[in-house]
């Protein structure tokens, strides 16, 4: 900022601040060389305009043209330029505006911290790509401003994902309220909800293996965790955090934590619906808790032998 206003006499546009700004962005750069790669490009090799020379583009005949043919072919872009940015208006550029509204720097925060650097898509860290907050279910087909759908994408994986899926998301807010008459995870009653948000509440279990022996459960009905969409688990997970600070507050014998899922009957599963064990530890209250979750399986516990 402070270059740019020395170069224009002291005063500038913020446009012209975010222009110079903007020069310096290389994922923007790199964003628009897949533009000219994958459309205009392939466009214009196809009707034999310009040939590609790795990462140059040539215009086929340009040696023949006069300077006058060259000052009216420009002139004639400019005019076809304007002519359809005039007939399309501010709806050439929504995919690049799909966040009209900045997303708060407090969320933002707790988005990136919980993506721990890297982008949830392709895992590349920060210190290579720099990350996007992004919406999971985009906003403009009723995708919500809240924590458990903003998800942290490089800028490769948010250009490529644009606002748009394979996924119907017509009938979303339907999939969200499904649930099954006849199971006993959609219809448990208020006063046993020890908290919940959005997608997701937490109960006591009523077979507890330890004192405080909590589930997680999607309030739509789904079978495991693998129908789980990613702002059920971003909720689920979320929602573990807070729990797991409140019992510790309650509960200083707890040291550690067995937590995960059962997926299908031979796995133990006997409620057809996805939830997750949250199960607090305290230290001897087994005589070996070496091998944790590896003690399902009678002897696979200790896996030094």
């Amino acid at each position: 900022m402070i270059k740019t206003l020395l170069e224009l006499g002291g005063t500038a546009h913020k446009k012209e601040i975010a222009k110079k700004i903007l020069s310096y962005d290389f994922s923007q750069i790199e964003y628009y060389e897949g533009i000219t790669n994958n459309m205009v490009g392939r466009v214009l090799r196809k009707n034999g305009v310009v040939k590609k020379d790795k990462s140059n583009y040539h215009l086929i005949g340009f040696d023949d043209l006069s300077i006058q043919d060259i000052q009216e072919i420009i002139i004639l872009c400019e005019d076809k330029i304007n002519e359809y940015i005039n007939k399309r208006g501010v709806k050439i550029w929504e995919h690049r505006r799909r966040n009209r509204k900045a997303v708060p720097g407090s969320i933002r925060y707790n988005v990136l911290k919980r993506a721990k650097g890297r982008c949830e898509l392709c895992g590349i860290s920060k210190e290579e790509k720099a990350l996007e907050v992004d919406h999971i279910i985009p906003k403009n087909i009723g995708g919500e401003d809240s924590l458990d759908n903003y998800q942290a994408l490089c800028y490769t994986c948010n250009a490529n994902k644009r606002d748009r899926d394979d996924t119907d998301f017509r009938n979303l807010n339907a999939q969200y309220s499904l649930r099954s008459g006849d199971c006993i995870f959609c219809s448990i009653s208020e006063n046993k909800i020890l908290k919940e948000n959005e997608l997701a509440l937490a109960i006591y279990d009523s077979f507890p293996i330890t004192k405080h022996h909590i589930l997680l459960i999607p309030k739509r009905h789904c079978k495991d965790f693998f129908e789980l969409s990613q702002a059920e688990i971003n909720s689920i997970t979320r929602l573990s955090h807070e729990i797991k600070s409140e019992i510790i507050k309650k509960d200083s014998t707890i040291d550690g934590f067995n937590i995960g899922y059962n997926i299908g009957e031979v796995a133990g599963q006997t409620i057809m619906h996805c939830h997750m064990h949250m199960i607090p530890r305290r230290r001897n209250d087994v005589i070996n808790p070496k091998g944790g979750i590896r003690a399902v399986i009678p002897g696979k516990a200790d896996y030094t032998n």
